[in-house]
């Protein structure tokens, strides 16, 4: 895998390892949203799936990477989570500590959700898809909600306007309900404005509403919104 440089900044995309309480925090998440179909996309190795679904949520997770052989996949979590734990560590002036502390508890907190998560991959392999935006294998409404994080907008350097435009849409095709999507600054904390902008016009075009959210949620400095797309086909 390729090691991340000043110039390539993060390098590779990055498998996250984020829990429950994690996830709660970025979208905003109340006890009524965990009673639905929810789509985690991407998913990555975190343990939101398994946590979510012992209060009774019926989530999915899809991610490219739920091709690799389990053992293999579990590894990964790992060094993985040592990866952005480092680098976060190592820039640490963009991201506030306060959710966190410091960060070897970020990295205590992803390493547990990362053993969750494959421990639950070996237990329910058919909750994790094998699948990436912006074409997903699902008919049209299978979910209720739709949670996206840390791969729009934060991959803005080599994922373009049309790509974005593209998983926008195909996520509105597979929810009913909300879509939520965060951070809306790229891994450097640079602001998306303009992209947001475009995209919201293009949607909004296309006969689906949106709006900027507040969240409580701030890790890299501010990162305070998520953009939510409402479909609504009931």
């Amino acid at each position: 895998m390729k090691r991340p440089t000043e110039n390539d900044v993060l390098g590779e995309f990055l498998i996250s390892a984020r829990s429950l309480t994690e996830y709660r925090a970025i979208f905003e998440l109340i006890d009524a949203d965990l009673r639905g179909r929810i789509l985690d996309c991407p998913g990555g190795a975190a343990s939101f799936v398994a946590e979510a679904a012992e209060l009774g949520a019926h989530v999915l997770a899809a991610d490219p990477v739920y091709a690799n052989p389990p053992a293999e996949l579990r590894e990964l979590a790992r060094t993985e989570t040592e990866r952005g734990s480092a680098y976060a560590g190592s820039h640490h002036e963009r991201y506030r500590w306060d959710f966190y502390g410091d960060p070897d508890r970020l990295q205590a907190i992803r390493l547990t959700a990362a053993t969750r998560f494959g421990d639950d991959l070996l237990a329910n392999p058919g909750h994790y898809i094998a699948a990436q935006l912006p074409v997903l294998p699902f008919p049209d409404n299978t979910f209720d909600l739709a949670l996206s994080s840390h791969l729009l907008f934060t991959y803005a350097d080599r994922l373009d306007a049309d790509f974005h435009l593209a998983a926008l849409l195909e996520l509105a095709r597979v929810t009913t309900g909300e879509i939520r999507l965060y951070p809306l600054v790229d891994h450097s904390g640079r602001p998306q404005d303009d992209l947001i902008a475009r995209l919201r016009k293009e949607v909004h075009d296309k006969g689906i509403p949106t709006e900027l959210r507040p969240t409580h949620y701030e890790f890299h400095r501010g990162a305070t919104e998520m953009l939510v797309l409402r479909p609504n086909r009931r």
